[in-house]
């Protein structure tokens, strides 16, 4: 035993050193291997950015046919002469500014390189595209007369169907539904949430994990009871109508609920629930009368916008106080730019968001307006099918009668007659271009036509929102400098003497009622963008509409065909009486219709207002009722106006009062 300890010992005395030149070495190669990857990344880094750029530069997608790939790389062409052309020009101005004159050179060299190199890049991409356009010219020409259409994201071809997108949609909701937690049609039992206030559920006696409809149903049961018609002797009947109509608008919207859940009943949250109650929607429906073409045209894209911009300025508000709320928000803060940077990240990823919803929302739009088309005009595609040509021209002029009385209909209403021009235009010009091009190879004249007058449509509606905009800028911006002239008035008379201030007082209200003749006068001019706008939507989701219903493989080529042929009718009756409609009325654009001048929009905004409130608050308001609204309204004020006519004629044919006390008497 003795012998074996020195062995052992010797053995790790010399075994010691080499461990330690393993250590020295295995720690020299770690900086290396770290470097090594550092470079790797770096490198994998500039290749991403590279690739970006070129992607960016030069379009190398999978081309339709071979006029898309000349397009493709004409494209290509045209890009890179013009960033070789750019490079040259900057890169000596920049290395002169970095590195002056030998920078410059060094930046000339480097311009030069780049204005070669980027054109002949630019013309290898684009022989590639033209050679793959021609290589896919054949599938296309085969695809096109199976009936499939091209898919400009995936860059296939396909067939498509309606019924299956709107099946693809409605899937779409439900998953976003469930993200939300608000799964249509799940059971209320099990354990209740934990929310921060439950009083709106008390009101309403639901659970707090009740889905939409138990709570519609809740509402109206308990809405029909304490109605104040129903409870005439009862005071607070009305008030708690209110309670009841408000709590049921915030729990009936996910948004609002949501927040009411996270943040229960204050002061502060309950300005933004009340913010949520006004619904876009039901304002323009009323201010326009669009219920009646609703079926046709959707929600209009004007009341989507500003619902979506209702939103996100109360996002805004939101994230901008939480930010002023948190501890690192005074200047100076430690974090105040890491704060302002999250901030704006998450503004951003919202507006990512927004932007989503907002094409899913004309999409879901498109598909409802397709398949209410479709439904409209079914009884005469199958009459017309089944009927055979003795019976066709009857069938046709029975379905003329039909869509003229629809259009008269629609016309009665305020601005009806633009509506029925619009939708007529658009479903006229998608159903002749689409029969021309189906009975001949190449199209016949009237298809060529008909696309040609649909791009000058499309130019003339893009350049009137231009002009409108342009107008509705400068008369808000002459009434925004009325409103700025008034406030320095008001406060330069406010540091005067106060004895002065009756007067002061009269003046004030002289100009406050100035000022609101200005802001009155903006009116027409914004009236007309906001028609302008819906021109151009309006358009825009028809085609969109025309093209599904046209190319729904689901049905045969012949059916597709006779959806056209209705299509067609339905857009030259629809132009026709609005055209009608519009001599008769005397007018060329909405502003100029008689009565709808600056007082008749700013009554129509009222009830608009009106009704939208008493939406919010739970009651059922129809289009009808407030087209009644506003027709009573109207006739109030010309009653007031002839009544102060009338004062001021009777004023004037008074004989003067003579002077000195009592009147003279005669005597007969």
């Amino acid at each position: 035993m003795s012998e074996e300890n020195p062995v052992n010992i010797s053995i790790n005395s010399e075994s010691a050193p080499v461990e330690e030149e393993k250590k020295e070495s295995s720690t020299a190669s770690a900086p290396d291997s770290s470097e090594t990857s550092n470079t790797v990344a770096k490198l994998d880094t500039e290749l991403e950015q590279e690739r970006q750029v070129f992607t960016q530069l030069f379009s190398t997608r999978k081309p339709k046919d071979g006029w898309a790939g000349l397009s493709s790389g004409l494209k290509s062409v045209a890009k890179g002469t013009a960033a070789g052309m750019a490079s040259l020009v900057a890169q000596p101005v920049v290395g002169a500014q970095q590195h002056g004159f030998g920078g410059f050179l060094t930046g000339l060299a480097t311009g030069v390189a780049t204005a070669v190199a980027l054109p002949v890049t630019g013309l290898g991409v684009g022989v590639y595209q033209v050679g793959r356009g021609l290589v896919n010219s054949a599938e296309a020409i085969t695809s096109s007369n199976q009936g499939m259409i091209w898919d400009e994201e995936k860059r296939e071809w396909y067939f498509y169907k309606l019924d299956e997108e709107a099946e693809q949609v409605e899937e779409l909701i439900k998953e976003q539904a469930k993200k939300k937690g608000e799964i249509p049609g799940s059971s209320s039992d099990g354990p209740e949430r934990k929310v921060k206030d439950r009083a709106y559920y008390d009101l309403l006696e639901v659970s707090t994990n009740a889905t939409q409809g138990e709570i519609k149903k809740a509402y109206y049961m308990k809405a029909r009871k304490c109605h104040p018609d129903k409870n005439p002797n009862d005071p607070t009947a009305a008030n708690r109508f209110q309670e009841l109509g408000h709590a049921y608008q915030v729990l009936s919207n996910e948004q609002t609920r949501a927040a009411y859940d996270r943040d229960g009943l204050n002061d502060q949250n309950d300005q933004k629930l009340q913010m949520a109650d006004i619904d876009p929607y039901v304002f323009f429906a009323v201010m326009f009368g669009s219920d009646a073409v609703t079926p046709y045209i959707g929600e209009l894209w004007i009341a989507n916008k500003a619902d979506t911009v209702l939103k996100d300025s109360k996002m805004a508000h939101d994230l901008a106080q939480a930010g002023t709320d948190g501890p690192n928000s005074a200047a100076g803060g430690p974090n105040t730019t890491e704060a302002d940077m999250a901030q704006l990240q998450q503004r951003e990823e919202r507006i990512k968001q927004l932007l989503e919803e907002d094409q899913f929302v004309q999409r879901k739009r498109q598909i409802v307006c397709a398949k209410n088309f479709r439904k409209r005009i079914q009884p005469f595609v199958d009459n017309y099918q089944s009927s055979g040509d003795q019976d066709e021209e009857g069938f046709a002029s029975e379905f003329t009668l039909m869509v003229q009385a629809e259009a008269a209909e629609i016309c009665q209403t305020p601005f009806g007659h633009v509506f029925c021009k619009t939708i007529g235009k658009a479903l006229q010009l998608e159903a002749t271009e689409f029969l021309g091009f189906e009975t001949a190879l190449f199209g016949n004249w009237d298809a060529h036509s008909a696309a040609w007058e649909k791009r000058s449509v499309s130019i003339q509606n893009n350049l009137r929102v231009v002009g409108a905009g342009i107008s509705a800028v400068r008369a808000g911006s002459k009434a925004m400098k009325t409103v700025e002239e008034f406030q320095q008035q008001q406060k330069k008379e406010e540091m005067q003497n106060t004895t002065r201030a009756a007067q002061t007082g009269l003046d004030q209200t002289q100009q406050a009622k100035e000022t609101m003749e200005q802001l009155e006068d903006t009116l027409p001019a914004i009236l007309e963008l906001a028609w302008a706008i819906n021109v151009r939507d309006i358009t825009r989701t028809l085609k969109e509409v025309c093209f599904k219903l046209f190319h729904d493989s689901s049905v045969e080529p012949d059916v597709r065909q006779k959806r056209a042929i209705a299509i067609q009718i339905m857009g030259r009756e629809f132009l026709s009486i609005g055209n009608i409609s519009e001599s008769t009325k005397g007018m060329t654009s909405p502003e100029q219709e008689e009565g709808i001048s600056k007082e008749e929009i700013k009554l129509r905004a009222e009830i608009a207002a009106m009704t939208t409130l008493a939406k919010a608050q739970g009651q059922e308001i129809s289009e009808k009722d407030a087209e009644y609204m506003i027709k009573q309204q109207r006739m109030m004020k010309q009653q007031q106006q002839q009544a102060q006519q009338q004062a001021q004629a009777q004023q004037q044919q008074q004989p003067p009062r003579p002077k000195g006390g009592e009147p003279e008497v005669m005597h007969a």
